[in-house]
């Protein structure tokens, strides 16, 4: 009796670790259909695979090998440290762009929230880019740029006064930052002292190389460089907000003259005005967004311009048209950049082959299936510019440099993403449409110029920037 009672308790337990081991079993073998793909190194995963096709110039090499691979337009990864399906393609573009807040909502990397610490302490960054996104339309809607065009002109006329003329000789890619930081400063905060934003500038630099890079806070990583200038940045930021509030106090600083002023003085629906630690991380984010990707924009217009006389010549022919029907010393106004429509079809021929942003980073906020695949909550989607602008199904011939691409209709829709899509699209797309023509008006109608290596090599790192700066040789028109 007691040895059938232990039999059949022995019985009961076998079979209850055989159910548990075919629910374990089948749980690992779920209906869950990943992309294929491998997820790499342990932590690491396959980032540096990731990261290095940019830093030997060739970014989508890590998209297209993978794409081949599996022969599938969605592959799972690891990077920066993320369980990631890579989404290739302009109907994996209008997926994400279009299920923004549905399905997936922004990410970005730890590096991030370390960078801009406050974000991260008050709410969350999602939370953050919502509130900056209400923030933002009033001043880079049309009525409002259009104030900013004569602006835009006097500091570039002033820019290259200064930095280009009377040189045989310059690097563009230091002075590009230096023309679209100034712009930045002084339509963002009315900071117009080139000592006084060369003050920061420098370490501004670090900050942007160090935001998509792995998260490791040790003396001399990109990271570590980075929490320590932004801290640096911050503290200077933090010295202009201050003034700004008593010169707002006494009526010496308009309520409506600048993006600083109207987060000082704006209170959310509780009625809380922001505090200058966060004003200061929110200006920062700004001054990256309306900086860097516009003045490696700038840069490699000047690459091409000189690599491709042909192309030069014709806008050096729009733009000297608009500049000989103006009276002497009239500044550029909104009527003259909807002229530069040749010019214009350029400069997006430029950052369809060097886009200034790689891709982009969202989140699944729930399961669901794209593409006959399952993607999982909280697994990381990153979507590639080079998946489309590369891709000979969207651009025939795609390293061929052809701007009449962009005439008529232009590209088919989600193919022609450099400022992203949906409701995530950059803001800024109109104001930094602005300032690469400005600019590109100043230089043409002043020189013509060759590169000093002509076969310059390109790094991606996180925005493609050529290795030596791109140093060219300048020849002014003669007047």
């Amino acid at each position: 009796m007691e040895h059938n009672f232990y039999l059949s308790l022995l019985l009961l337990f076998v079979s209850f670790i055989s159910l548990s081991l075919f629910f374990i079993f089948y749980k690992h073998k779920s209906p869950l259909n990943l992309p294929p793909g491998k997820m790499g190194y342990p932590i690491i995963g396959e980032s540096l695979e990731f990261l290095s096709t940019g830093w030997k110039g060739h970014p989508e090499k890590f998209i297209f090998d993978r794409m081949r691979k599996y022969s599938s337009e969605l592959f799972k990864t690891s990077i920066v440290g993320e369980s990631t399906v890579v989404c290739c393609g302009a109907a994996s573009n209008k997926f994400l762009f279009s299920n923004e807040n549905k399905l997936v909502t922004a990410w970005w990397p730890d590096s991030v929230n370390k960078i801009f610490p406050t974000t991260s302490l008050d709410s969350s960054l999602k939370e953050e880019s919502i509130k900056m996104r209400k923030l933002l339309p009033q001043f880079f809607k049309p009525e409002a740029l259009q104030r900013y065009v004569g602006v835009m002109d006097v500091i570039a006329q002033r820019h290259f006064v200064s930095h280009w003329e009377n040189k045989d000789e310059i690097t563009v890619y230091p002075l590009a930052k230096r023309y679209t930081f100034l712009l930045a400063c002084r339509l963002f905060m009315s900071v117009e002292d080139e000592n006084h934003v060369a003050k920061f500038s420098d370490p501004f630099q670090l900050i942007a190389a160090g935001i998509i890079s792995l998260p490791i806070d040790l003396p001399g990583t990109p990271f570590n460089k980075a929490i320590k200038a932004s801290n640096f940045i911050r503290k200077e930021l933090i010295k202009i907000i201050k003034q700004r509030r008593i010169d707002l106090a006494q009526g010496t600083a308009s309520p409506t003259q600048d993006i600083l002023s109207h987060m000082l003085l704006t209170s959310d629906e509780n009625g809380k005005s922001m505090n200058e630690l966060n004003i200061a991380d929110k200006i920062l984010g700004l001054l990256i967004g309306g900086h860097d990707t516009a003045s490696v924009a700038c840069t490699f217009l000047v690459k091409y311009l000189g690599e491709l006389p042909h192309i030069y010549d014709k806008v050096y022919q729009e733009q000297m048209e608009i500049a000989k029907s103006k009276p002497a010393g009239e500044l550029l106004n909104w009527d003259d950049l909807k002229k530069m429509k040749y010019s214009w079809n350029v400069a997006c021929e430029v950052m369809r082959l060097s886009p200034p942003l790689q891709g982009g980073f969202r989140e699944a906020i729930t399961d669901f299936m794209f593409n006959g695949f399952s993607i999982p909550k909280g697994w990381k989607l990153y979507w590639s510019a080079n998946s489309t602008h590369k891709n000979a199904e969207c651009f025939p011939m795609p390293e061929k440099f052809d701007p009449t691409r962009f005439e008529g209709n232009g590209p088919a829709p989600y193919t022609f993403v450099p400022f992203g899509g949906g409701p995530r699209m950059c803001p800024g797309k109109e104001y930094a449409r602005l300032e690469i023509l400005v600019f590109m008006h100043n230089l043409v109608k002043r020189f013509k110029w060759e590169k000093v290596i002509p076969d310059e090599k390109i790094i991606v790192d996180p925005f493609p920037i050529p290795a030596k700066d791109l140093p060219i040789r300048l020849y002014p028109h003669k007047a």
